[in-house]
């Protein structure tokens, strides 16, 4: 586990493997960032000149490595551009970089612009986020060792760095989760590290196994879960605080492997659908982060945990469902299971009397074709509720953008036989229909946004910034700025 810290030390003198300085892009070339002015003296005035001999310019997301051969104390040093004025989003993204392409040495320290908290801990929690590596199932040296030991060099407290541990490792834990094979990660294994991990952070849990299920009515989840040798599960994580005033819920799809059922998805557009839990694994690194932060507020967190597989006791196209909340649903397609377990959480979750229920879900491929891999859509039946995500989205460097739920697109999910379908028979606007179909069974009078992140929540490209292949941990640290928001509320 990589480690963070802050040293007010002078970079040109810190003991370290490899030191990390910020440049801007100017005019006449790159120039050193706050927090490196005294580098250019240490090289004779030429660092700048030798960075732009090597074509670098400053420029964000750009870097180069040079030797340092004895002017200052590290062997190597790493430049990063970034850009003309780099907000925190730019410090992460060019933090997490840097580190990322220091994998295979021990320890590299951080001289970017980090003379507040929030700039200290964009840069700590940047370079944190991008050490992360997912070896647990590489043998031998089939991946280089990330760096060990981080040293931002910041007079700001250290309290900083322990905030961007706890949501580095929040992120980790859902990035870990996320890229777990289906094999090693079923319904009822997620549930035991949910009860693990949560017991850990102090966290109350209770977990229903398919049986309980059954009996509890909870029919979108039973039937979602039915064709598989692995049994669902309904895992409810709960956080209080003594002074907190607001409490809020959050609900995740948890499908450990989407197979799309009888409404068998293509071979192609399967191979990584183990991700299809990430928006379980993000509300159980939220709700960690926010104990171990000890914020405030109270939280509850709904893990829909479910393998969507055909056999011989799949549902089939055209069953009719109970759900938890007592509506009926005709399955139209079994590929759109993850609406039919997150209306069994929200109705579950409205009981616990929340001030806001949050939704977070890898939902629709429609989200992707509409917002991109990057950007996650928003919707809500609150305009206020659907901006103040957004907004938090924003905040933490996590695309987001809102979205409508037009009315017209209720009539497409009229059912014949039951009080709605799971799907409307045309392509047109579906990101859109799923969230209307989900407002369906959030009761009146109680706040509800949902949060469609079936790009963000792997990336199926290359690394870029603080983001590797693979489980991104995305949304996570969005809940937890929701949970501060309201604890300040």
């Amino acid at each position: 586990m990589t480690t963070v810290r802050l040293n007010s030390a002078d970079p040109v003198s810190i003991d370290t493997d490899a030191l990390v300085v910020g440049f801007r892009s100017g005019q006449d070339g790159p120039t050193p960032a706050t927090g490196a002015e005294s580098l250019e003296a240490a090289f004779g005035g030429k660092l700048a000149a030798s960075l732009g001999a090597v074509a670098f310019s400053g420029k964000a997301g750009e870097l180069a490595k040079l030797p340092t051969f004895g002017a200052i104390s590290a062997p190597l040093l790493v430049a990063v551009g970034l850009g003309d004025s780099p907000d925190p989003e730019g410090l992460r993204r060019a933090a997490g970089a840097a580190v990322r392409s220091l994998a295979g040495t021990a320890r590299a320290a951080l001289a970017l612009p980090a003379g507040t908290a929030e700039e200290a801990e964009a840069v700590a929690l940047g370079g944190l986020l991008g050490a992360y590596a997912f070896a647990r199932y590489r043998t031998g040296d089939g991946q280089k060792a990330p760096v060990s030991e981080l040293t931002v060099i910041s007079g700001e407290p250290e309290a900083v760095a322990e905030r961007a541990s706890v949501l580095a490792e929040a992120v980790g834990l859902v990035r870990d989760l996320v890229n777990t094979p289906p094999s090693d990660l079923w319904p009822a294994k997620f549930a035991e590290i949910a009860e693990q991990v949560g017991g850990k952070a102090g966290l109350s849990v209770e977990v229903l196994d398919d049986k309980q299920l059954k009996d509890g009515g909870y029919g979108g989840l039973v039937g979602v879960g039915q064709g598989s040798a692995n049994p669902p599960r309904l895992v409810r994580l709960a956080y209080n605080h003594p002074d907190a005033a607001k409490t809020l819920a959050f609900v995740g799809k948890g499908i450990t492997f989407d197979s799309g059922g009888l409404s068998l998805k293509p071979s192609a557009a399967m191979d990584w659908m183990k991700s299809d839990m990430g928006g379980a694994g993000a509300v159980l690194g939220a709700l960690i982060g926010i104990a171990r932060l000890g914020l405030p507020v109270n939280a509850v967190g709904y893990l829909c945990l479910a393998e969507n597989l055909p056999s011989g006791t799949a549902q089939r196209p055209s069953d009719v469902i109970h759900s938890y909340s007592g509506k009926t649903v005709e399955v139209l397609d079994t590929d759109a299971e993850g609406r039919l377990v997150l209306m069994d959480g929200i109705a579950r979750a409205a009981e616990d009397g929340p001030d806001l229920i949050v939704d977070v879900a890898t939902l629709t491929g429609a989200q992707i074709v509409a917002l991109g891999w990057r950007t996650a859509g928003v919707m809500a039946n609150d305009d206020a509720i659907r901006e103040l995500v957004v907004e938090a989205a924003g905040a933490v460097g996590e695309g987001a953008w809102g979205m409508p739920l037009p009315e017209e697109l209720r009539k497409g999910l009229d059912s014949p036989i039951a009080d709605i379908a799971n799907l409307q028979p045309e392509r047109w606007g579906s990101m859109l229909a799923a969230g209307i179909f989900l407002k369906e069974f959030v009761p009146d009078g109680v706040r509800w946004a949902h949060i469609d992140m079936a790009g963000p929540a792997f990336n199926k490209g290359e690394a870029h910034g603080y983001t590797p292949k693979g489980g991104t941990g995305a949304i996570t640290r969005t809940l937890i700025g929701l949970a501060e928001r309201h604890a300040s509320i």
